[in-house]
Parts: structure tokens; sequence; C-alpha cells
């Protein structure tokens, strides 16, 4: 597979926006973002206009004893520099720094699969890093196109060095 990647160090991020627990078996993206994309216009102090999706797990993502019922947390949400108002209904998330595997990802997100089978199960072992327990998080940009195969993303895997 021909992934482009790089390691990047980012700061903390002050974020705004909805949650919803889903699992992969039960998965409630589409609604998660049917309740966020009419409001993302009421969040004022915008940093720009891409939107993050973020994923919150409670054990760390594994190929082996993959388990699609586990829940999670998934958010929609956008990147402000203040949050000193927080629209009805959303609420703030404050992204710890920290290093980052960074993927471009091209295609849709439903045929995501085997891209995240390559990370976890190639990538990440031949790798100096180990996944880290933060969360991980796309960047969609100017360039993405929801459901759409020319549509390009950011995957943001949380890493740490190998012991």
């Amino acid at each position: 597979m021909n992934l482009k990647s790089r390691i990047q160090e980012i700061g903390s991020k002050k974020l705004i926006g909805k949650k919803v627990v889903m699992s992969f078996a039960d998965n409630k993206t589409q609604q998660l973002w049917q309740g966020f994309m009419p409001y993302k216009g009421n969040i004022k102090f915008r940093l720009n206009n891409d939107l993050i999706c973020l994923q919150v797990y409670n054990a760390l993502p594994q190929l082996e004893n993959f388990d699609p019922t586990a829940t999670f947390q998934k958010w929609a949400l956008a990147e402000v520099y203040e949050i000193s108002e927080v629209p009805d209904g959303m609420e703030i998330f404050e992204l710890p720094g920290g290093l980052y595997a960074v993927f471009d990802y091209k295609g849709r997100a439903i045929d995501f699969g085997p891209t995240f089978r390559y990370i976890l199960g190639e990538w990440l072992p031949q790798s100096d890093y180990e996944i880290d327990d933060r969360p991980h998080f796309e960047v969609l940009g100017t360039k993405y196109k929801n459901n759409d195969p020319e549509s390009e993303e950011e995957i943001w895997i949380p890493v740490k060095p190998k012991q």
C-alpha cells in the first residue's frame, strides 16, 4: 500500500462540537454529523474551516482480538482559539498535545478499513513507534468530499517511541 506518512508533534488544541457513544458494529457517524453540520456556523472563534472527526477509545485499537461491539466516543468538532462561548447542545474538548503519525488518505471513509489494518498491522510494527493512549482524529479540510472516492483527509494516529 502506497500511503504517504509523516511524524508530527502538535500542541494542545481547543475544540468545540458534539459527541456520540458508538461501536463499529453500531456505527452512528452519520447521525453525529447530521446533528453537527447544521449548527457548526454557531461556533465562534474558529481557527479555520477544517472539521475534525475524533475518537476516544476505551482500549487501544488492535487487530488481534478486535471487538466490533466495544464502545468509544466519536466527536464532530471545530478548532477554536477561544472557548468563552459554547453553542447550546455542544461541548468543549481539549485535545492534549503529543506525537502523531499522520497519513494522507484518499478515498471514501467507508473504504478506510484496509488502510486502518495496514497502519496497525504493517506500518506500526515496522516503525520506531507504538500506539499511544490518546485520541485519534481525522482532519477534514478543503479536499474532503464526504463519500466521494476523490475525497482527501489526514489520519492522525497518536504514537510514542517504542520502549
